[in-house]
């Protein structure tokens, strides 16, 4: 099958499924090549970089490809194989740290210094951090997806001619020295600032010159002369910093400047050097220096190499400060995001001397309906405004942030965190593009002077006192107290503790006898599942049931139950109880489970179960919901050969006319009504209206929770068939059912 795709002349495309990526290349034996190594756990990623530099030359030379597809392959080619210029390596492979832990072995094992490295990634959380960058020599840094065919080309290129250039010059061991110092220790500064004025100072040490010269951005979208801006400047320059270039008094230095930027090369003059130094998509460096002298050819290559280290190196530091405002800044506001709200929160739970600190979620009310009604845009506008105001009435002595889509957080003294005051706030309508929007919000609070945990756990427990109090109190506020987290916690718990249970076989089946109440002979029986701890504790079927509805784990476990209620069917009919039925729960999350037809139909193919046997127990509450789609489904199961009880019947408000479209079999009188059968003058009344409705549509009727002759005698006097019940039977495993049914069959 083809994975081609059409694509921009800049775009990457994948190679078909059967283009060949072993590294041949049909090149003559013997012809110069560029050695180009491709290290990536993705065979397209292989596909897709030899097709973007097929037949394409660099340096007059063709490219030549190997390819490893793990660390250690590359390991193992890296030993025997000799001259490659460039190594294009992926960041994350068979572990987080591969990609480093390879680029380790090749600086410091292998002693590979030569060969130039391009880290590659395509998921930009995995970004190497600036002191991998600094002590491994890393050449570029790009996510996967802005190596378009173009930009690919471009950064393969800058590494050859780096590779090249270092080889020629290999034997200028003091140039070399200097230049990987020098690297080295600009990679080690922060900030733009900061490393701009370190490029001056490695320039001035690599030329012997003193201390001089100027570092300028230029922003690409905007005029050159006018946005050509200082941002280092040292010696007679330094006065200059932060300034544009139109103050410069001396033309001759925005003219090189500008000239490097406009032929995107390095000028050289009689006594000046204007070097060009790269950029990204959105700005561009030039540096000047006053030399005082000609520059001769190797320290030109010199500077060229240098150079190159130092477009990496400005656009590593503009990628790392990207990076680091995407991870803790929200795009739309600016404000700190929930990553750095938990940062400031574990700082000051942290601290020695805990401050009086409170944090409030203040979510806005219906902010969805307003964002549907008006736009998207509308409603980013809507979050600036609100945005702009918290900021400025609470923004000088409290912590502003955006932890979500229209929910903030304000973080800082409990006495000024205030709620009433900060939802007071919303009471003026917000006015975007020319209309007034009236807003309200609501809050969640936590106390952090004495509070047990984590950031992370302060943002949850502040959660679940805005969900508190958006159900109870919306446009109010709520404090969290820890009662409120023993719920969810709890249902936390139980669902891991449900998810390891499933593993360790601690779920198991029992089964319930349904009784002929004419007769009181066994005629079927309900498969129940049950659960008991390592430690001998029974947990209730109504506590872990809809945890494991909740985490979808009802799917396997419904599954199971099925499977093994009709394993236990064919024992029991080996052993001559050819007319029992076996009843099986469904619950609603499986009944509506697209595959469940076809896992019935597996369970009664794999058990060799007789689908006439076998009953499949539905509440009534699952019977109402969607009924065309139900009805469809139970005629599929009905084909089958399956029949189909409705459980807990009379609990909800069934349509009469729809209870006949379903075809279902049987009725099943909730243990509710059953009770009150003995409790009151008209309690058998419900029982006595199912049990006729039941054989008014020609449904067999089962009574549930019978508990007592007397209830057994009213039963039967209104003429219903059957029942189950701890007068007749309590659930119980399948060796002991075997034996209660020899007793009782007679």
């Amino acid at each position: 099958m083809s994975r081609s795709r059409t694509s921009a002349d800049d775009d990457l495309v994948f190679l078909e499924e059967t283009a060949d990526v072993t590294g041949s290349t049909g090149r003559p034996t013997g012809q110069p090549v560029w050695r180009v190594m491709i290290v990536d756990d993705d065979v397209d990623v292989h596909s897709a970089t030899m097709f973007a530099l097929a037949n394409l030359e660099m340096q007059h030379r063709p490219l030549e490809f190997l390819h490893a597809y793990s660390a250690a392959q590359a390991r193992d080619l890296l030993a025997c194989e000799q001259d490659i210029a460039v190594i294009l390596l992926d960041v994350v492979m068979e572990q987080g740290e591969s990609g480093l832990q390879l680029v380790r072995h090749i600086r410091e094992v292998l002693k590979l210094s030569e060969v130039r490295i391009i880290l590659r990634t395509g998921q930009p959380g995995y970004a190497p951090e600036i002191d991998a960058i600094r002590d491994f020599d890393i050449n570029d840094y790009k996510t996967k997806s802005e190596l378009t065919r173009i930009k690919l080309y471009t950064t393969v290129t800058a590494a050859i001619r780096s590779y090249e250039q270092i080889c020629a010059i290999n034997a200028s061991r003091r140039g070399l020295d200097r230049i990987a110092r020098a690297s080295s220790e600009l990679m080690a500064l922060h900030g733009l600032d900061s490393f701009a004025a370190g490029v001056l100072s490695q320039v001035a040490r690599l030329l012997d010159l003193p201390p001089n010269g100027l570092l300028c951005r230029h922003e690409k979208s905007d005029n050159l002369g006018q946005e050509l801006l200082s941002v280092a400047a040292l010696g007679p320059h330094a006065g200059l910093l932060n300034k544009p270039i139109c103050a410069l008094s001396s033309a001759h230095i925005a003219g090189a400047m500008q000239a490097a930027l406009r032929e995107r090369r390095h000028v050289y003059g009689d006594d000046f050097a204007a070097l060009y130094l790269g950029g990204n998509a959105s700005a561009e460096f030039v540096a000047f220096f006053d030399t005082g002298k000609v520059l001769g050819e190797i320290e030109q290559q010199l500077l060229n190499v240098f150079c190159r280290n130092i477009a990496v190196g400005l656009d590593n530091v503009l990628l790392m400060s990207r990076l680091h405002t995407s991870a803790f800044y929200d795009p739309l506001t600016k404000l700190p995001n929930r990553t750095r709200l938990r940062e400031m929160l574990d700082a000051t739970l942290a601290a020695p001397s805990r401050p009086e600190a409170t944090l409030a979620l203040v979510d806005i009310d219906h902010f969805a309906e307003t964002n549907d009604a008006l736009g998207h845009q509308f409603g980013d506008s809507l979050l600036l405004g609100v945005a702009a105001r918290l900021q400025s009435e609470l923004g000088e002595q409290l912590v502003v942030g955006r932890v979500g889509g229209d929910t903030f957080s304000v973080l800082g003294n409990a006495a000024l965190v205030n709620p009433n005051v900060i939802l007071n706030l919303f009471d003026k309508p917000f006015r975007i593009d020319g209309q007034e929007v009236q807003l309200s919000a609501t809050a969640g609070l936590v106390n952090l002077h004495d509070y047990d945990g984590c950031g992370a756990d302060a943002l949850k427990d502040a959660d679940i006192a805005l969900k508190r109090a958006k159900l109870l109190q919306r446009a109010g506020h709520f404090y969290f107290s820890r009662s409120m987290g023993v719920d969810i916690r709890e249902r936390v718990r139980l669902m891991h503790a449900l998810r390891s249970a499933l593993e360790a076989k601690e779920l198991f089946v029992v089964y319930q006898p349904q009784i002929d109440l004419a007769t009181r002979r066994p005629v079927g029986a309900e498969a129940l599942l049950r659960w008991k701890t390592k430690d001998g504790t029974f947990i209730a079927p109504d506590r872990f049931i809809p945890i494991a509805e909740y985490s979808g784990l009802i799917i396997e476990i419904g599954e199971q139950v099925m499977r093994v209620a009709c394993e236990e069917l064919v024992r029991l009919q080996a052993l001559g109880f050819t007319d029992f039925t076996m009843s099986v729960n469904v619950s609603q999350v499986q009944f509506r489970h697209p595959r469940f037809l076809d896992t019935l139909r597996n369970v009664l193919a794999d058990t060799g179960a007789p689908a006439s046997r076998i009953e499949l127990e539905i509440t009534e509450s699952i019977a109402m919901e969607e009924p065309d789609a139900l009805i469809e489904l139970l005629g599929k199961i009905k084909q089958i050969g399956v029949s189909i009880a409705i459980d807990d019947f009379g609990t909800g408000f069934s349509s009469l006319s729809y209870l006949q479209r379903l075809q279902a079999d049987r009725l099943k009188i909730d243990r509710g009504f059953v009770t009150e059968i003995t409790s009151s003058a008209r309690g058998s009344s419900i029982a006595e209206m199912v049990i006729q409705l039941g054989r008014n549509l020609g449904l067999s009727v089962v009574a549930e929770g019978v508990e007592d002759d007397r209830q057994a005698q009213i039963l039967a006097a209104l003429g219903c068939p059957l029942a189950q019940g701890y007068l007749f039977a309590r659930p119980m495993p399948a060796d002991q059912l075997q034996k209660w049914l020899a007793h009782h069959a007679a």
